[in-house]
């Protein structure tokens, strides 16, 4: 009897969303046959019979919910029928093949590009997550609706994702910030991203999410009441001067608001556009019409006045934002835009994307260009963190408008060099870049440039790129190309070294290199897993791979070498072997026993309990360094200096403690510091040294802590993080 009510349930619930569906495609889509829809509807019904989520709810409202979100977009019966069905092929006993035949081409073509790769055996997560990004960017080139159901697919998983464990929830919110927001702010879905932000950030960082909610709650009567009043007195000034436009008010979104208090380490009270007001008009002339019109009222708040709809965003985002002040001291910002660009604004590609009928327009064509160029850069690019670094530069937001000598207009990533700006302009600019002039001055290639800057590029013929731009540079088409340039000049240069060392080692066993056949040390490569000998020379001459132990797999076993002919030599083969530190402190690198010794970079210096990786130096063994280091990404360029590396097993005797360097940022009050280290002090840490700093009544407290693991620091994070007032807490790499 009870299964019978729950499936009686489950069958008025999937209807009655089905029905909401519908009701809202007949709105677009008057005189459109939707039966295609009702039919994906009950395939769907008929293949996730039985099948619930976390929730408990029936499966099949997740795929109901995902059409919904394209229905509120506005997409085509196609993208729904898609959507309805973007789970079948996984989780279902329904093949492409099914699907083609029952909803033709163009939806199995859509359904098949959305399905994650999951049959594939990948070897690591970064390594799954690289693949299903790829393919999922590769199918943006070839039919946008693919990207579009999988933001309505990861929104909704958003919108339920307190069903799952907390580190499910972790893993899929940081993934929701670093990718999928990002992509739907260059495909121009201010909607959709704003509301991908707020929720990673809500599981990502509870704390900080819950304290401005309270921070932005405790302001919101007084907030809504000034933009009413704000509203009223504008809405009179519009119908004075003739003008036919709607006002909307709003408070900044939760994760806009905690990115600007860390970036600029500023209180909620500081924040000059946590009100703002859109004046949405009918027409361009308008728009300005309305901002003089504002800047009369108000006092404007001086560099706060940008024009996006002369120079749009690159995602084509257009609208005129300014910040004033009114006689109260009260800052809140303005945004004025068309109907049009409001639209654009809200929905960005799915907006007018043409799927059928037609030739595709400018400015979606525009919109994807990003698209191109990352498949284009990521072209050759096998491994998975490279890919992954790159495309999360790739998508950073680009905010920096330049211009070159003749006016030509640049646009970079916000903090960006001189570096990136030649690397724009050309690759060979790029390579031979020595410096430039902006706005007539000669600045350094690592100056940060800024709107409105006029960038002459200075060259030098034969110069070459350096490791240390990698730094710097904030552009992926920059990053890429110096890359590309120190991986190839390098590996050339670490050939030749391996085989310098392979030639020297081999003189001990008195025999020449040029003696031993190309055939054996083929096969010697291919014992180390490569695929050609010069491959191995590489990572003999990186010092990755020992050239006495090549060397006992091609001569001889009862082959001795001369001692006497050894002599003190400074490469890793040569080294004394052995795995750093001692007990709890051991790493161990995978695959070489004790043949390499290692340390910890002083750059990051992880702390057990955290992902590490290795790099194989010149001359000092294998630098050790966290995932999350900043340098990993400029140092993992190239791949043959790689190494796996771990944390060695815990073994008795005393705990190690690390010293990690913590960066708090606070309100400054009375009390505050006795807080800070009363919560330290209770779990038992011991604090080497402790510094403060205040301005605007706002501190920094810098405090270095003896840390035993990953565990216990998180622990004294989330301690710290819940004193009122904190705001933030960074742990700094170098101490």
């Amino acid at each position: 009897m009870a299964t019978l009510r729950q499936q009686l349930a489950t069958n008025v619930l999937t209807v009655t969303r089905f029905r909401e569906l519908m009701r809202k495609l007949k709105e677009t889509f008057p005189n459109q046959n939707l039966d295609i829809v009702k039919k994906a509807y009950d395939f769907s019904l008929k293949h996730h019979e039985g099948q619930t989520r976390a929730s408990g709810q029936p499966y099949l409202v997740h795929p109901l919910e995902v059409a919904a979100v394209l229905a509120d977009m506005k997409l085509d019966p196609v993208a729904i029928v898609a959507g309805l069905l973007h789970d079948a092929i996984e989780d279902t006993d329904v093949t492409v093949v099914d699907v083609r035949k029952e909803f033709g081409e163009q939806v199995a073509h859509i359904v098949e590009g959305v399905t994650k790769i999951n049959a594939i055996d990948f070897s690591s997560r970064e390594e799954q997550q690289a693949e299903n990004l790829r393919k999922m960017m590769l199918a943006m080139v070839d039919d946008i609706r693919v990207v579009l159901i999988k933001l309505a697919d990861r929104l909704h998983n958003m919108r339920t994702l307190e069903h799952l464990s907390p580190e499910r929830q972790q893993k899929i919110a940081r993934e929701t910030l670093e990718i999928y927001a990002p992509i739907a702010h260059r495909l121009g879905m201010g909607k959709i991203r704003g509301e991908l932000e707020d929720l990673g950030f809500k599981y990502l960082d509870p704390i900080a999410h819950e304290q401005i909610r309270e921070a932005v709650e405790a302001q919101r009567k007084a907030g809504e009441k000034l933009l009413a009043k704000v509203e009223s007195a504008l809405t009179d000034k519009l119908k004075e001067a003739g003008i036919t436009a709607r006002v909307e008010s709003r408070i900044k979104r939760l994760y806009s608001i905690h990115k600007k208090l860390v970036r600029q380490g500023i209180s909620i009270k500081q924040v000059y556009d946590l009100y703002a007001l859109r004046v949405i008009t009918s027409s361009l002339t308008d728009c300005y019409a309305v901002l003089g019109i504002v800047h009369n009222l108000w006092q404007p708040v001086p560099g706060r006045i940008k024009d996006f709809i002369a120079m749009p965003r690159p995602n084509l985002y257009q609208s005129l934002h300014t910040s004033v002040i009114n006689e109260s001291g009260d800052a809140f910002e303005f945004q004025i835009r068309t109907e049009e660009m409001h639209k654009i604004a809200e929905d960005g590609i799915a907006a007018h994307w043409k799927y059928k009928d037609g030739p595709v327009s400018a400015k979606d064509e525009e919109r994807l260009a990003w698209v191109r160029q990352v498949v284009e850069r990521q072209r050759g690019v096998t491994d998975p963190n490279q890919f992954l670094a790159s495309l999360k530069v790739d998508l950073y937001p680009e905010e920096v408008y330049t211009f070159t000598p003749k006016g030509r207009v640049v646009v970079l990533p916000r903090d960006a060099t001189p570096i990136d700006f030649a690397y724009t302009v050309h690759t060979d600019v790029g390579h031979t870049c020595v410096g430039a002039k902006v706005n007539g001055k000669m600045v350094p290639v690592r100056h940060k440039l800024h709107s409105g800057d006029i960038v002459e590029i200075m060259t030098q013929p034969g110069h070459k790129p350096s490791r240390d731009w990698l730094a710097v540079v904030q552009s992926g088409r920059a990053r890429n190309k110096i890359k590309h340039w120190l991986n190839v000049h390098q590996r050339e240069r670490a050939i030749e070294i391996g085989r310098k060392v392979m030639e020297k080692e081999a003189r001990k066993y008195r025999i020449s290199l040029k003696q031993i056949r190309d055939a054996d040390l083929q096969q010697a490569a291919s014992a180390y897993g490569l695929g050609r000998i010069d491959d191995l020379m590489a990572g003999i001459g990186y010092g990755k791979y020992s050239a006495r132990q090549v060397l006992a797999r091609l001569v001889p076993p009862d082959a001795q070498p001369n001692e006497a002919a050894e002599k003190p030599a400074g490469t890793i083969a040569s080294a004394i072997r052995r795995v750093f530190g001692s007990g709890n402190n051991a790493i161990v690198v995978s695959g070489h026993g004790d043949d390499l010794m290692t340390y910890l970079a002083r750059c990051c210096n992880p702390i057990r309990g955290e992902s590490i990786t290795g790099y194989v130096t010149r001359g000092k063994g294998v630098a050790v360094h966290s995932v999350s280091c900043p340098n990993v990404t400029n140092l993992m360029y190239e791949a043959d200096r790689r190494i796996d590396v771990q944390w060695a097993r815990n073994k008795d005797g005393p705990p190690v403690s690390y010293p990690v360097k913590l960066t708090l940022f606070c309100d400054d009050r009375t009390g505050m510091l006795k807080q800070i280290t009363a919560v330290i002090s209770d779990t038992g840490t011991n604090i080497r040294n402790i510094e403060s700093r205040s301005a605007n009544a706002q501190a920094n407290v810098d405090v270095v802590l003896d840390i035993l693991d990953l565990k216990h620091l998180e622990k004294i994070i989330a301690g710290v993080r819940k004193i009122p007032g904190v705001h933030d807490v960074q742990r700094l790499q170098k101490i």
